[in-house]
């Protein structure tokens, strides 16, 4: 539930022209003010007033294709390229380290690091690593013996048929409780199941190719592999028509359907979840909560008409699907192929370390991250951006007052959520102690099920416990940021508050537009569609008069016609009600940020155009910057289908288009393609 901004971006920096000359020219030189704008980048061709994206971004985009590793290039990829050198030296050394202390993190970080590098071993071994899992999936018998293994796989981080996990109950936020969804399947979205039109046909058909070239990798002849491609496709068309759509799924009262032991086992009576719950270590169970009935009637359904050899054929399938890419180059080569070039359109792999070098953050993210913010945060970025959030504290709390189509009754209980809100940045305050976790350098494989395990097992022993407000869902290297609804919090690990991004040698005006925009953003999300349903104790329940809730849909229906006319590429357009979350919060956190700065202001001498361009035109501009980027067709067609944000191109327009206050810095008027009558515009925070 907890909310992200995905593809946040970098801003780069200007750099100064420094003069060949005498030590007075060089000081002079060094004293120039980073704008954290480059006025290279921009498309004098393009009036800022028509496309202002394409105007700040133009020149950009022209000299950035995307690289052919690459899904797509942009603002944030420039910056987590610095970043990925920094964790490559943490990881080149630990990994040379021989004087490492057995069970330190150095010596894990530095053994998972070398076994996913160690590719002579990793093409000797082939999948044999997984001889014994292979094993367990072949003794299967009785649907017993299916649940018990789907348990046991479920633990190392593997989900067929369906997935869970422990999380805060979203009504009673003070506890903990077991959550299950849908899942089962191995496209992208049900739709993909579903939809019968040229491309996903196209796609369908790929996937059953890849699915049958697995098999043979595993030893299966091509006439036994095909067969169970189209076994296996079956079972997931049926998983995937019984789903929930992704519009859907952002409705939490759809999804909050508690339930007891005795009513989960009548709603899937083929399923033993007592047996289920022994093997994944979960104890004295009263209550579930069932995110999506209608699927697990349908699983019942299916565990009933399939049978037990085809059941083993379809787990045979997710754990190598879940384990492919830390197998041999045979086995990581046809993942990439179909996850990589088919449906991202990406046409080379990436170069081994930096595969190793992502999977190591995932696995072992506390130790890594631990070692990356004792090299390379420093105190007062995070001084500094704590600063921002009490401004932009202080700017949410002024426009709440000034909403007009929000009651008394209700700015109050908003103002309450706000001043609730619980702030982390940087990184954890207590670190993970990964003692228990057993890594070396024998085996890739073994090493990510080992850290799935260490990771699932800390989430059941939570069953029963006060609830851990210390814990963070992002690692620290992360340039990236979240809200999380039952928590009540905004995140900020490290990565994203670094130079670049978060720039200290920028003026304010920079600094608002971008990380000011992002925490804006992230507060955003506590009162966006989804959001506002949870109180400032992160329970959902409902604080707005109906009144207000009818105000509200009808400004933000403004947003979702808008979203819903851009089209993003050939005849596919935007999503506005998938993207509806993010695009509030997108609206809402630049329009605080901005009001944050000019309060930032107050008492101050007016700052001075830098480049010809006024403070406020910069602010603008760093927003814009921060979206720059180009996507392949085949990504973008996926993420339009797909993913909650809009594309970048959309994201840096679009709130714009609503905004007087961007209008009035680029005198934008009637007839400007930039224009949108006051009536069509969504003023909401």
């Amino acid at each position: 539930m907890n909310k992200h901004i995905l593809t946040i971006s970098a801003f780069a920096a200007i750099t100064a022209l420094i003069a060949c000359g005498g030590e007075a020219k060089k000081e002079e030189a060094n004293a120039v003010k980073n704008t954290g704008i480059d006025i290279a980048n921009i498309d004098s061709t393009v009036k800022p007033v028509d496309d202002f994206y394409q105007f700040v971004n133009g020149n950009w985009m022209k000299n950035n294709p995307v690289p052919e590793t690459e899904s797509r290039w942009g603002s944030f990829n420039e910056l987590d390229k610095q970043n990925k050198a920094k964790l490559l030296a943490i990881l080149e050394e630990a990994a040379a380290d021989k004087s490492a202390k057995p069970g330190s993190n150095v010596q894990k970080i530095g053994d998972f690091y070398s076994a996913a590098m160690d590719s002579v071993k990793l093409n000797a071994d082939g999948a044999n690593s997984l001889k014994d899992e292979f094993a367990a999936i072949e003794n299967i018998k009785t649907t017993d013996d299916l649940v018990k293994v789907i348990a046991h796989l479920h633990t190392e981080g593997i989900n067929p048929m369906f997935g869970g996990y422990v999380g805060q109950d979203p009504k009673i936020s003070t506890e903990y409780i077991l959550q299950y969804y849908q899942g089962g399947i191995g496209l992208p979205d049900r739709d993909y199941y579903t939809n019968k039109d040229e491309r996903t046909i196209g796609i369908q058909k790929a996937y059953k190719e890849h699915i049958s070239k697995m098999f043979q990798l595993l030893g299966d002849k091509p006439e036994v592999a095909d067969k169970n491609a189209n076994l296996i496709f079956g079972i997931e068309t049926n998983f995937a028509k019984a789903s929930m759509t992704k519009v859907e799924m952002r409705d939490p009262e759809k999804q909050y359907n508690k339930k007891t032991i005795k009513e989960l086992s009548e709603l899937t009576p083929a399923f033993n979840w007592n047996l289920y719950f022994e093997g994944i270590g979960a104890k004295n169970i009263a209550n579930v909560i069932v995110a999506q009935p209608d699927f697990y009637k349908e699983l019942n359904k299916q565990i009933k008409a399939v049978s037990i050899n085809d059941w083993k054929t379809y787990i045979r399938w997710h754990l190598i699907d879940g384990t492919s890419s830390k197998l041999s180059d045979n086995f990581v080569k046809e993942h990439f192929n179909f996850y990589g070039t088919t449906l991202m359109g990406i046409p080379a792999m990436k170069p081994r370390w930096k595969n190793a070098l992502e999977a190591t953050d995932k696995s072992l993210g506390d130790a890594l991250g631990q070692l990356f913010v004792q090299k390379h945060f420093t105190e007062e970025s995070k001084k500094r951006v704590n600063e921002m959030v009490d401004n932009l504290t202080a700017a949410y709390e002024e426009r709440i007052k000034t909403r007009d189509w929000m009651s008394p009754e209700t700015k109050t209980k908003a103002i309450e959520k706000l001043k609730k809100f619980t702030r982390k940045l940087g990184y954890p305050d207590k670190w993970k102690d990964y003692s228990s976790l057993e890594i070396n350098r024998n085996s890739y494989v073994v090493n990510f099920l080992n850290a799935n395990k260490y990771e699932f097992a800390l989430n059941m022993d939570k069953l029963g416990k006060p609830i851990d407000k210390g814990e963070w869902l992002m690692t620290p290297p992360t340039i990236n940021a979240y809200y999380n609804p039952p928590m009540n919090e905004i995140v900020f690990p490290a990565g994203i508050m670094q130079p670049i991004f978060f720039n200290p040698d920028a003026d304010d005006a920079v600094n608002y537009g971008a990380m000011g925009a992002i925490i804006g953003h992230e507060f955003t999300h506590g009162f966006d569609d989804e959001g506002s349903q949870f109180d400032g104790d992160g329970n959902l329940k409902n604080w707005w008069t109906e009144e207000d809730k009818t105000k509200f849909k009808a400004k933000t229906d403004i947003l979702v016609k808008q979203f819903n006319s851009y089209v993003a590429i050939d005849s596919m357009h935007v999503n506005g009600e998938l993207t509806l979350g993010e695009n509030i919060a997108d609206l809402g956190g630049l329009t605080i940020s901005y009001y944050a700065f000019k309060k930032s202001l107050e008492g101050k001498t007016a700052p001075e155009k830098i480049d010809g361009f006024t403070a406020e035109q910069r602010f603008f501009m760093a927003w814009a910057q921060g979206w720059r980027g180009n996507m392949r067709p085949e990504y973008l067609k996926n993420m339009v289908q797909t993913n909650p944000h809009s594309p970048g191109n959309f994201r840096g327009n679009g709130p714009l288009s609503n905004m007087q206050e961007f209008y009035d810095a680029f005198g934008v008027k009637e007839g400007d393609k930039m224009y949108r009558p006051k009536a069509e515009r969504a003023e909401i925070w």
